[in-house]
């Protein structure tokens, strides 16, 4: 049974290239937006740096950008937090990473918004589409947009099909609960239809399923086991990981130890993690301190450390992904006031390389 299931992964990395190797990088998607409004990045030392060489040096090889249908729909406040990616604008950054020499995570959003696990709003076109109709228009956009990258010389490595989606996506027509049975086979219809255009488009990516319920197991199963029983096609469980909302560490290696005995064939990816650098006070979305680290530098480094070398132990997890590591407003020539989390791995009041970005390079090696 071992040899069969080594051998089936095997056969998997050798027509899906991305899936064997360590992946390490971050959701970049703001990049080209910083670069436009003059940030100024420094490496640790204060030395003013090109951050993607920067990147390059602590052994990033794959960034991962967002895609969303039509962000001009979005509301007044979330184009201030960032939501621009349009399918131009995605393009243009893809072409610059892999000039760079990174590989491509192309991030759907099914949305002209943030698609999160509170939020999964259908696009203002497919508004008023039924179960069939808009499973129609997901594969035929999914298609098209992966036709236009591939058209400009941008075939991304690996491709999630939706964000965060543990309880769905395009609601009301894909809500699911995975504690309950109720509407699976509306949902994993539209899944199968991003899937299909994914393999007929871009047949060498990874596909990747991405949920955030990494520190509840039992949601954690249920999902993936739904997902199995639908026969959707797909290859890498993806996860978020934030302390302040998904547990602990030790907490999170133990569904990833659970991961690996139930879905032995599917690799995991941490396709979003992040902690403060310095917390502001504000409680964003009930976070829950009482088991983190301080909000700190310091507090930063120790949670990064941690982190990684819990997942070094776990041979089934194969990539992490710092959300939104660009996040700086160091020079910035930006009018209105910046949508500062401080969750970055650069201090926006100087601009400086956290110590966290140098213990990322440890995933892995």
């Amino acid at each position: 049974m071992v040899k069969r299931m080594v051998l089936m992964i095997m056969a998997l990395a050798a027509v899906l290239p991305a899936l064997s190797g360590a992946w390490l990088g971050g959701d970049i998607s703001m990049m080209t937006s910083n670069a436009r409004n003059g940030v100024i990045y420094k490496d640790s030392c204060g030395v003013a740096v090109d951050p993607y060489e920067l990147f390059h040096e602590q052994g990033w090889n794959m960034m991962r950008v967002r895609l969303f249908v039509d962000p001009r729909n979005a509301p007044g406040r979330h184009h201030d937090e960032g939501v621009c990616q349009d399918l131009d604008y995605v393009i243009n950054l893809c072409k610059t990473i892999r000039a760079r020499g990174f590989e491509v995570m192309l991030d759907f959003h099914y949305s002209d918004t943030w698609a999160d696990p509170a939020k999964q709003f259908v696009p203002k076109r497919w508004k008023s589409l039924g179960a069939k109709s808009l499973a129609d228009s997901i594969y035929r956009y999914t298609r098209n947009c992966l036709q236009a990258l591939k058209a400009a010389g941008v075939v991304p490595a690996m491709i999630q099909v939706g964000n965060e989606i543990t309880f769905g996506m395009d609601w009301p027509v894909g809500r699911v609960d995975p504690m309950s049975a109720v509407n699976w086979d509306v949902f994993t219809r539209l899944l199968k239809a991003g899937c299909k255009a994914c393999r007929e488009v871009c047949p060498n990516a990874g596909i990747i399923i991405h949920t955030e319920k990494a520190g509840q197991w039992e949601m954690t199963r249920n999902y993936y086991d739904r997902l199995r029983l639908a026969r959707v096609d797909y290859d890498v469980i993806g996860l978020s990981y934030y302390p302040m909302w998904h547990g602990t560490i030790p907490n999170l290696g133990a569904t990833l130890d659970s991961l690996a005995a139930r879905f032995p064939d599917k690799p995991v990816m941490i396709v979003e993690a992040a902690y403060y650098y310095l917390h502001d006070g504000v409680n964003r979305g009930e976070e829950d301190f009482t088991h983190c680290p301080p909000g700190t530098i310091e507090g930063q480094r120790q949670f990064t450390a941690d982190l990684v070398a819990e997942l070094n132990r776990h041979a089934n997890v194969t990539g992490l992904f710092w959300w939104y590591p660009e996040e700086n407003r160091y020079g910035t020539r930006h009018e209105k006031s910046d949508w500062g989390l401080n969750r970055g791995l650069f201090n926006s009041a100087n601009g400086k390389a956290l110590p966290a970005l140098y213990e990322m390079s440890r995933f892995k090696h």
